[in-house]
């Protein structure tokens, strides 16, 4: 039998090759300070740790379309949070973490030919398409997207790693020019909740302002991770076009894809809770505010980085050498080459440190 690995086809992981520049971090004598991955340090809320543990002698099986509640809590807090109206319970559907359903979300929808992502985008967006035996294509416009009609298009606003909020006429001009051509149009929109300019508020396209209220072939990706520290629960949700749901669902109802019962209770409770949310944000906004004036007093430059949990950051080198002099100082970051070739004289500066972490990265930089 002849076979091919699918890990063989894929690109090496990322952070694998940060493991000299951690060493060095790590070697600083006050400890490592490590900024170069997006994972949450701050606590659960304590309503959605009652919640998890209020569920936990449920003996069932989860139902993966999720329970009413959770349907509804989806639809209600999307409504109230980022004015997405119009969802019904069969428009939304829970998913076990949104790397997960990123990675499959080609293979599950059966696409075989070119799915477009950002020039500089979440690694995972291209190794879905590998996986499914698409071609990515990396394009910013419809202009570089040419005139073949691709199967899939993820975007991402607000972008990881740059932070970049796409406006609403570009928004706009991509929903329509989706639905003219029949492409599907899925959006990563899990830093939604974490805009900092108030004059360009991040949005779904599925706000009525973007997409008319025709939500067909759009799907918005969205997760609970950033908003409520719910990294470790896997919390996650698509919504959109019912029949892409409808389609989606019945793949994971055969793969066995099902959010585990405890973690649906937390997930209402978090959705319900938007004061939490407001609480994280705030600390998160802290935290940023330090790091930005820290790192342009250290002679970096920063772009966009208008919303979401990364500063997007350049010394006017290759993003290599800025990882090594942050390293140096007990700093670590995320190079902007694991993004994409475009990313190359980059940094990706996460604010997910604790506090404590946080200072000392600003004194060390200031240093």
């Amino acid at each position: 039998m002849t076979r091919t690995p699918l890990g063989t086809t894929l690109p090496d992981f990322p952070w694998d090759s940060l493991a000299q520049a951690k060493a060095k971090a790590n070697a600083h004598p006050e400890g490592i300070v490590d900024l170069s991955v997006g994972t949450p340090v701050d606590q659960v809320a304590p309503g959605i740790q009652i919640a998890l543990s209020e569920a936990a002698a449920e003996p069932g099986y989860p139902q993966t379309v999720g329970t009413p509640e959770l349907r509804q809590a989806i639809i209600e807090a999307l409504a109230r949070r980022y004015n997405m109206s119009g969802l019904s319970e069969n428009a939304v559907l829970p998913v076990v973490g949104t790397k997960e359903a990123i990675a499959l979300l080609p293979s599950l929808l059966g696409v075989r030919g070119t799915v477009v992502i950002p020039e500089v985008a979440y690694p995972t967006y291209e190794v879905g398409a590998l996986m499914a035996g698409a071609t990515p294509l990396r394009a910013d416009s419809l202009f570089k997207v040419g005139p073949a009609t691709p199967d899939l298009m993820f975007i991402n606003s607000p972008s990881n790693p740059t932070g970049k909020v796409l406006g609403i006429e570009h928004l706009r001009k991509v929903v329509h020019w989706a639905q003219e051509r029949g492409v599907i149009l899925a959006a990563d929109e899990c830093y939604i909740g974490l805009g900092w300019d108030d004059e360009n508020q991040p949005l779904s396209i599925l706000d009525p302002a973007v997409c008319d209220g025709d939500h067909t072939n759009l799907i918005a990706i969205h997760s609970l991770s950033k908003s409520s520290n719910l990294a470790s629960y896997r919390a996650g949700f698509l919504a959109g076009d019912p029949s892409l749901i409808a389609e989606l669902t019945e793949v994971r109802k055969h793969s066995g894809l099902m959010v585990p019962g405890p973690i649906q209770a937390a997930m209402v409770a978090a959705l319900g809770d938007d004061d939490q949310e407001a609480l994280q944000k705030l600390r998160y906004a802290a935290r940023r505010a330090k790091l930005m004036r820290a790192l342009i007093e250290a002679g970096f430059q920063v772009e966009n980085s208008e919303a979401g949990l990364y500063i997007w950051a350049t010394r006017g080198e290759n993003c290599r050498d800025t990882v090594n002099w942050l390293a140096e100082r007990g700093i670590l970051v995320a190079p902007g080459d694991f993004y994409g070739p475009a990313g190359a004289n980059f940094v990706r500066v996460a604010l997910t440190g604790t506090d404590e972490r946080i200072d000392a990265a600003v004194a060390r930089l200031h240093g």
